[in-house]
């Protein structure tokens, strides 16, 4: 049976952006527009006091900008129009002069390479910027310290190598407290330090005015130190110095990709919801998950450029969504799961469960129209691998709608700065509106400060365990007693020491309380 009148319905396309969203997949019904009218037009005036300068983050009594970063006139005053249009000129400047050798590294030679410090979106929006919309030989190379994994770090420093002498480092945090960058900021300088390298001259802060970071870096002598405002959270942290300043120094043109998301911000500020795409993928995340997030989201680009924008949707729509609470304190546990990689790769993983198991998700295609930049190849007679990737991206689509599973298909003419914006901004509004539509805070994160507040805690607790071994040995139960803590937290944290050489296993007993430990 021909799909192609549902397909005409339902088919949304913005030619001056060439973009173009079909939710003609999803099994809603018409009259979801008249369900939900009311808390659309809820959701648009939300949005419209957000962009006007309202507090949109009411546990935090803060403002939320990060549209204004890419366009600076809707900034609620001029002293913010300002200090916006200065920081995105002052990092297009760092990098225009790093590029030319004005800004040189410490031994007179130009930088070669870049090395971010950071983690969530302080890392998340570099790397997919970085793998997505970078020159295929950009003048600096770039590399991440994403993580407290010492094993990773020292990985990363053995592939810098030699180059550690012309690598210029990035280090991004708002708060500058954040014990994951933290740690990553003194494992560079400790690098730097013993390839003989004066760190102070390689090193540039993107942080808070007044934090830990700010400070230090300042004491130091750090070569830059560029804004993040507490307007702007992590995950929507892409467009100001977080992500600007490592983008231009790849070569990016970054002016493109901030006029990309003001394009598509522009054109779903203003649209109905039937024509608007940001509100109707909001629509239909709340169709798929009955407005409870019953549904996970399947991100499958078909483009390897794009392969960690799934990776970033995960944040942005987890860390935005997943909530216990709604905005009138109701207890609601709210989210939407995401995860995804690439297609066509993923038809050989897990593609096989989603069109024939468990029916517990919708997946959300993305199509780059535009196979490549070079001539066309053909792999047999009449047929390119593009053909094949289109192929493979409408038969998976086809498959899954024969067993019911639902699907939204996002179109953009080809992957650069400009479209990589565009999708980015598209997200970002649709989060706003769902958030909007369940009635939560899009804009703050509690379960990641109970997990960092779990974590100090835990720290804590292994410097009195340490404190606590002796030679003559001790179970865990032992000593949990003896300090008053949980013996299973007591247990890993004697485990962790004797991995690391910090402790002893004396003697392993049948059971984990029978096991004995001493001190190194």
């Amino acid at each position: 049976m021909s799909h192609w009148d549902r397909f005409q319905q339902y088919f949304v396309r913005y030619s001056s952006l060439g973009f173009s969203i079909d939710i003609s997949h999803m099994g809603f019904e018409d009259s979801l527009f008249t369900t939900l009218a009311g808390p659309m037009d809820a959701a648009f005036k939300a949005m419209r006091e957000l962009e006007a300068g309202a507090i949109a983050n009411p546990d935090e009594q803060r403002m939320v900008g990060h549209y204004w970063l890419r366009d600076s006139k809707l900034a609620p005053n001029a002293a913010l129009k300002q200090e916006i249009d200065e920081t995105l000129e002052a990092t297009l400047k760092f990098a225009a002069e790093v590029h030319s050798g004005a800004i040189k590294a410490a031994n007179g030679k130009k930088f070669t390479r870049v090395l971010v410090v950071g983690i969530g979106g302080s890392a998340l929006g570099p790397q997919l910027v970085a793998h997505a919309i970078t020159p295929a030989n950009p003048p600096l190379a770039i590399s991440f310290f994403d993580n407290t994994d010492p094993d990773g770090i020292d990985r990363v420093i053995a592939q810098i190598g030699e180059e550690l002498a012309t690598t210029l480092t990035l280090v991004i945090s708002k708060s500058g407290g954040t014990k994951e960058t933290r740690n990553g900021m003194l494992e560079a300088e400790a690098a730097y330090k013993k390839a003989g390298i004066d760190f102070a001259k390689h090193v540039v802060a993107v942080t808070g005015d007044g934090s830990e970071l700010d400070k230090h870096a300042k004491s130091q002598g750090w070569l830059a130190i560029f804004p993040m405002w507490d307007w702007v959270g992590g995950r929507t942290s892409i467009m100001s110095a977080v992500g600007t300043i490592a983008a231009a120094l790849q070569g990016v043109d970054v002016r493109q990709f901030l006029a990309g998301a003001a394009s598509m911000d522009a054109e779903t500020r203003q649209r109905p919801a039937r024509e608007n795409a940001a509100m109707l993928l909001a629509l239909m995340w709340h169709h798929a998950g009955k407005g409870k997030g019953l549904k996970d989201m399947v991100v499958l680009p078909y483009k390897d450029r794009l392969v960690l924008f799934s990776k970033y949707l995960q944040q942005l729509v987890m860390e935005s969504l997943g909530k216990e609470h709604d905005l009138s304190g109701a207890v609601v546990n709210q989210g939407i799961a995401v995860y995804g990689n690439k297609g066509s790769t993923d038809q050989h993983a897990y593609v096989q469960q989603l069109r024939d198991g468990v029916n517990n998700f919708f997946a959300t295609f993305i199509e780059v129209r535009k196979a490549r930049d070079t001539a066309p190849f053909e792999v047999e007679p009449g047929f390119t691998s593009g053909d094949y990737l289109q192929g493979f991206l409408r038969g998976t689509r086809k498959a899954l709608a024969e067993k019911n599973r639902e699907s939204i298909t996002l179109s953009i003419a080809e992957i650069n700065a400009f479209s990589l914006g565009m999708l980015i901004a598209l997200f970002e509004r649709a989060v706003s509106f769902y958030a909007s539509l369940v009635n939560v805070n899009a804009y703050h994160q509690p379960g990641v400060e109970a997990g960092k507040k779990a974590a100090t805690e835990f720290l804590s607790q292994l410097a009195r365990v340490r404190g606590a071994l002796s030679a003559g040995g001790v179970t865990a139960g032992g000593l949990a007693a003896k300090l008053g803590i949980d013996p299973e937290d007591a247990y890993h944290m004697l485990n962790h020491l004797a991995a690391n050489g910090l402790a002893k296993v004396l003697a392993q007993g049948d059971t984990p309380a029978a096991d004995h430990f001493g001190a190194s």
